[in-house]
């Protein structure tokens, strides 16, 4: 019953003869047991080969400790926890750590909903003085853009870019709200018996 379950745990990679735990080898639903039948590492070596046989390029092996991977963007070495999962890689890491890839998904996420690259909006964050233009005081992280045309107007703290995202963008709406904080309070002119006007 224990050797049954000790071969349950591991498999035999078919290329470096090597038993390893079910975790070295990549899923493959078309085998019987689900796995790959190279290890990881095999798998990794072998791909690399048929890549240098066609004549491509090919990034030179970085020796890492286990347990750790190095980061093709920033050239750092890592431990596995600085990674995120991707079942389809040969080690079942992404090939980017986490800190690259959030810093690559602000930056499609600039260029998706603004046009701007990270370059462009630190030109507006400096040409602002690093300050957001509304409140003048905190600093400019969030930028901010017209909902109906799409033109980018401005770099924001979040405050502000909340505070007038709440108003609708209703420039009318924000000048009946500076009016109440100067003490000129907000109200309705009687027309007729009944009828009220609101203030423009």
């Amino acid at each position: 019953m224990v050797v049954l379950e000790i071969e349950d745990s591991e498999k035999r990679c078919s290329r470096c003869k090597q038993h390893k735990p079910r975790a070295a080898f990549a899923s493959n639903k078309s085998i019987r047991d689900g796995l790959q039948s190279y290890c990881r590492e095999c798998a990794a070596a072998y791909h690399q080969q048929r890549q240098v046989a066609k004549g491509r390029n090919v990034r030179p092996r970085v020796g890492v400790p286990e347990g750790h991977k190095c980061c093709r963007t920033c050239g750092e070495i890592k431990p596995h926890s600085e990674w995120t999962r991707n079942r389809s890689a040969s080690d079942g890491l992404a090939t980017l750590c986490k800190s690259c890839k959030a810093i690559k998904g602000r930056a499609g996420h600039l260029k998706r909903h603004y046009g701007l690259t990270e370059a462009d909006r630190d030109e507006m964050v400096a040409s602002q003085m690093g300050l957001c233009v509304i409140c003048l005081k905190a600093p400019a992280v969030h930028v901010d853009h017209c909902h109906k045309t799409g033109r980018v107007r401005g770099v924001l703290c979040f405050n502000c870019n909340s505070a007038i995202g709440k108003l609708g963008d209703d420039p009318d709406a924000v000048r009946r709200a500076a009016a109440y904080l100067e003490g000129n309070a907000w109200k309705p002119t009687l027309v007729a018996p009944g009828v009220y006007q609101l203030p423009s």
